[in-house]
């Protein structure tokens, strides 16, 4: 039987648009369950919203709309906004809906029937954002402990569920389930909270009506805690569809925002416990993204919208950053230089410049077609890469699973440089086969691997290596030799053009020594240049600085400060690079002349002429001198 896969997002409040901030636990959420259909199990991935309550009503009412209006409009966009991202969840739950309403009622049936329900009065005090009650001991300087606003004094009758009851079979379930809560530092939370002691929880309301009433007594309608938490078992199918929920339920992951932690480790339990339902596998309470050094929040309006950073970046870069930049389980602070290191770095300089390269390599020595390799010096690594996904993923490690398909595609970039394909080609070493058939089954594992971090790149990537498109890959194809000698490669453009600055690219185009920052374009913003003070050997031997000789240059039509240079590397064919020192150097006077390329800077088209590389120099206030060996090196001569 093949095996199931049940993950869930928090439903979100739409009291406004989304943010960057939500975006990350959703994508989060889709690697996951993409990363699951990968290994070829049966995967139920819910999303929704959570559209009751008195902050929706209030926020109706101001803008002359009934609630239902103002949040159909509201959960459109939401609707949009994942489409755009690329998510893939199986369900998108209301809770206006009516297959919800009827759940909710159900279960206050069984509640009361289970004698955990009451009548009482509540009198304490409410935050209307955060839509919770607070003993006056709870309160941070007469303040929501939560998001730091001010709270109303409330009473009014409500019916309460008897939490308390319920203290300790939840630290027998934590204690016997360490995986149950994680990661630990939240598990140790939980537990702290539950033995300071737990109160009964008000669960309905009677001061606004725009919520589900409560079936025994109309006049009350269901308190968010109850109401929310419960689409999880609605949209698997609880009291409506037996067959899937049996097959569906329990969760494997409940995936949500620190700070809503305590609802679904103590209150969410409990209530299951209560309606004699197993309990989820792992409830996961992620980190914020933080904007500063606060978290994102709606209703402070210090919020960054993703669909201005899809339309600047695209959306794989956008899914990478969110992917990678923070250990998944703790804070990260949002920078959008940050996002476009990550993308000319990682995307376009490693995985980018790695495929141009490998195809370029193929074509020219092989005649386009994947060789026949008589070993491998890759495949241990490519298979240790696998494990590593797996085993990453395996314990909800987002970020270190991504971070472990680029140790791939560095070590790959690191054995060109190594092996030198255009030397082997030179000296017709019967070894370029196996250096460009490891490459390139790098690359055709990498795009599998990345099938659920990426939804762009892995196809780009089977097309430019020969193999339609990689929709139909599992994990089990990332096995080493899927890849058939014979194989005609199709190279394409870059599947990530660098992100370039402000500054027109022809005005430094040689990289001088001393280059200022630029500020980013609006629509193709750039990052400001890596810290200016130390970097790290890692860092620097991301760098393929090589000796070329200029074998002839003229200048690029148009543009007074271009030349385009063709430079020997040693690679058979000469590389094509526009550089900006035409007010320097007359074109004829540069043949012969030795330079030192920047070689694995990801080709951008200036004025028309894509170029393949920087060539290094050195610029004063008057002049400009390019940086060559004091003596003369053979072409292709790696700089360390």
């Amino acid at each position: 039987m093949t095996e199931r896969f049940t993950i869930t997002t928090p439903i979100y409040y739409p009291n406004d648009r989304l943010h960057i901030g939500h975006a990350y636990t959703t994508v989060a959420a889709d690697a996951i369950a993409r990363f699951h259909r990968l290994r070829g199990e049966d995967v139920f991935f819910v999303t929704g919203t959570d559209e009751h309550g008195q902050k929706i009503e209030d926020r109706a009412g101001k803008v002359g709309k009934t609630p239902i209006a103002y949040v159909d409009e509201i959960v459109s966009d939401i609707r949009e906004l994942w489409q755009t991202l690329g998510i893939s969840n199986d369900d998108f739950i209301r809770t206006t809906e009516p297959r919800h309403e009827r759940v909710v009622q159900e279960v206050f049936r069984r509640l009361e029937a289970k004698g955990d329900l009451y009548l009482s009065q509540y009198e304490g005090w409410y935050c209307t954002p955060c839509e919770s009650f607070w003993v006056e001991g709870k309160l941070v300087d007469g303040n929501c402990p939560t998001c730091g606003g001010p709270v109303a004094r409330l009473n009014e009758e409500s019916y309460f569920f008897r939490l308390s009851r319920y203290a300790e079979p939840l630290l027998q379930h934590i204690e016997s389930n360490p995986e149950f809560i994680q990661p630990v530092s939240r598990r140790n939370e939980m537990i702290q909270f539950i033995r300071q002691g737990l109160e009964d929880l008000s669960v309905s309301r009677t001061s606004f009506r725009w919520g589900i009433p409560l079936p025994q007594d109309p006049r009350h309608i269901a308190y968010v805690w109850v109401d929310a938490l419960t689409n999880y078992i609605t949209a698997c199918g609880y009291l409506q569809d037996p067959e899937r929920f049996s097959r569906y339920w329990p969760a494997d992951v409940h995936l949500v925002g620190k700070e809503i932690v305590r609802f679904h480790a103590v209150i969410w339990p409990a209530l299951l416990l209560s309606l004699d339902l197993p309990l989820p596998k792992v409830v996961y309470g992620h980190g914020w993204l933080l904007l500063g050094e606060q978290k994102m929040s709606k209703s402070k309006g210090n919020v960054i919208d993703p669909r201005q950073l899809v339309r600047r970046y695209g959306r794989d870069a956008v899914r990478y950053y969110l992917l990678r930049e923070v250990p998944f389980g703790a804070d990260g602070n949002y920078t959008e230089d940050a996002l476009i290191l990550r993308t000319n770095v990682d995307l376009a300089n490693d995985l980018g410049n790695l495929l141009s390269r490998t195809t370029a390599m193929i074509e020219r020595f092989t005649g386009g077609v994947i060789p026949s390799p008589a070993s491998s010096s890759l495949r241990g690594q490519a298979e240790e890469t696998v494990r590593r996904v797996e085993e990453r993923l395996a314990r909800l490690q987002v970020s270190d699973a991504v971070a472990a398909v680029f140790e791939l595609v560095k070590r790959a970039n690191k054995f060109i440089e190594e092996e030198a394909p255009w030397q082997l080609h030179r000296s017709g070493d019967p070894r370029l086969a196996d250096v460009l058939y490891d490459l390139a089954e790098s690359l055709r594992i990498t795009a599998v691997l990345l099938k659920p971090f990426l939804l762009e790149a892995p196809n780009a990537i089977y097309r430019q290596l020969g193999l339609g498109d990689a929709e139909g890959a599992r994990l089990a194809d990332a096995a080493w030799g899927g890849l058939a000698s014979g194989t005609k490669v199709e190279r394409g453009e870059p599947i990530f053009p660098r992100i370039e600055t402000e500054r027109e690219a022809e005005e430094t185009p040689a990289a001088p020594a001393s280059a200022a920052p630029a500020k980013a374009k609006a629509e193709a913003t750039a990052p400001t240049p890596v810290d200016a003070g130390t970097i790290t050997i890692d860092e620097f031997q991301r760098l393929d600085l090589r000796v070329g000789t200029i074998l002839e240059a003229s200048r690029v039509k148009g543009a007074d400060r271009l030349l385009e240079l063709k430079v020997d590397l040693g690679e058979g064919e000469p590389r094509t690079v526009v550089s900006g020192i035409a007010e320097y150097y007359e074109p004829q006077a540069l043949a012969g002349t030795q330079i030192v390329l920047v070689a694995n800077l990801q080709p951008a088209k200036i004025r028309g002429v894509v170029s393949h590389g920087m060539i290094l120099a050195g610029k004063t206030a008057d002049t400009l001198q390019i940086v060559s060996p004091r003596q003369p090196l053979p072409a292709g001569t790696k700089i360390k």
